[in-house]
């Protein structure tokens, strides 16, 4: 937790903050690349989409990987034993 989401797109994610900063009324500054910048070229967007996609198929593989456990079984040891 407090952790930025390790497989997010970074120029999407300026991109998205920058448009929410401009909707909030912060003023526009022109003849400056900002942090957003990097999502108008369409190579970088590309780049990011398959960098993604390949880190997606990595943890869908991972995941498949997993044990099915069902419920956790209640131990019947002297500790938890119901008393008469």
């Amino acid at each position: 937790k407090g952790e930025s989401y390790a497989w997010a797109r970074p120029s999407l994610h300026a991109k998205k903050l920058r448009d929410v900063e401009l909707k909030a009324g912060s003023k526009a500054v022109r003849g400056q690349k900002g942090a957003a910048h990097a999502y108008n070229i369409k190579s970088h967007r590309e780049e990011e989409r398959r960098w993604v996609e390949q880190a997606e198929g990595a943890y869908a593989r991972f995941v498949a990987g997993w044990n099915q456990r069902g419920p956790r079984k209640a131990r019947t040891d002297a500790a938890n034993e119901v008393r008469r």
